[in-house]
């Protein structure tokens, strides 16, 4: 029984966090399409497929560029979501450094996973916003 209410807390955050992205992904449609690019290359990535970042990490960074010159919706102009916007626009730009210099897919994911977390904390903090 106590393993089926931690089910159900968990689920009900898990869908509490679902609608509120999607709410955020409404109202900025720029975070939006960097998911979508993110999404597609970090889950392969995580699987050893390493061929989507390769292929998409300058429309990735393009991407982020367009996060931070976007049209951010004022509930989100926070300094602490700027600031994380801006992160996700130099990490991206580093990811990219790293994917045309060669490097190894260890070095990439390591660079992946940490721009996805970037991410992820920008949507959490749209999230807490509200």
């Amino acid at each position: 029984m106590k393993h089926l209410k931690t089910v159900a807390v968990l689920s009900l955050i898990f869908a509490a966090n679902t609608i509120s992205a999607q709410s955020t992904f409404e109202k900025w449609p720029a975070i939006k399409e960097f998911h979508e690019i993110m999404s597609q290359t970090f889950h392969p990535a995580e699987e050893g497929d390493f061929a989507p970042i390769k292929a998409r990490s300058k429309e990735m960074m393009k991407k982020a560029t367009k996060v931070v010159n976007s049209d951010i919706p004022t509930e989100f102009k926070t300094e602490a979501i700027l600031a994380s916007a801006g992160k996700l626009e130099s990490k991206s730009a580093a990811l990219h450094k790293l994917v045309t210099s060669g490097a190894k897919n260890e070095v990439i994911f390591k660079s992946l996973n940490d721009l996805h977390d970037t991410f992820h904390e920008i949507v959490g903090l749209c999230s807490e916003e509200k």
